[in-house]
C-alpha cells in the first residue's frame, strides 16, 4: 500500500501532507514555493509509492466554487497530466485555515510561529487529508 498526498495550493505557497503506508495517519510534510512544486513532487513520487494525490477544493459557504478555483483548476489539469497514473481527487477545504491557527492556538504555538504562513499551509494540508481519510472510512 501507497501512501496517500495532500495539497493544499495557494497562490505562493503549497502546503503538503502525507500519510503513513497504511494509510491511518496524516502528518505534515513540507510547504514549497508554488513555481518549485512540480519538481518536489516528482522527486517525491520517484522516492515513495504515493496510492492518490488529494488537493484541496475550496468551495463557499452555499457549495459553489470559490474564487481561487480559477488557479488551482489549471494545476490539478496539469497534475492529471503528469501524473496520469495516480488518481488524483478533489475534497472539501472550507474552514481548514482557521482551524490550523486555532489549533496552533490550541497546542500553545508561539503567536510569531502562527504568523509564519508556511506553517498554517502545512497544517491545513494536514487537515484536509486528515478529512478525506476520515470520509472513505465512512464510505466502506
Amino acid at each position: 500500500m501507497g501512501r496517500i498526498l495532500a495539497i493544499d495550493y495557494g497562490q505562493k505557497r503549497v502546503g503538503l501532507a502525507v500519510t503513513d503506508e497504511h494509510q491511518i495517519i496524516a502528518t505534515a510534510l513540507d510547504t514549497i514555493h508554488v513555481k518549485d512544486i512540480i519538481a518536489y513532487l516528482k522527486q517525491y513520487v520517484q522516492q515513495e509509492k504515493v496510492d492518490c494525490i488529494v488537493v484541496g477544493e475550496p468551495k463557499q459557504m452555499n457549495n459553489k466554487a470559490s474564487e481561487s478555483v480559477k488557479y488551482i483548476d489549471p494545476f490539478v489539469k496539469h497534475l492529471k497530466k503528469i501524473f496520469s497514473d495516480i488518481p488524483i481527487d478533489r475534497y472539501d477545504e472550507r474552514f481548514t485555515s482557521s482551524m490550523a491557527l486555532q489549533s496552533m492556538i490550541d497546542m500553545g504555538s508561539k503567536k510569531k510561529d502562527r504568523q509564519k504562513k508556511e506553517n498554517i499551509d502545512k497544517i491545513s494540508a494536514v487537515l484536509i487529508l486528515q478529512s478525506y481519510l476520515e470520509s472513505k472510512k465512512r464510505r466502506i
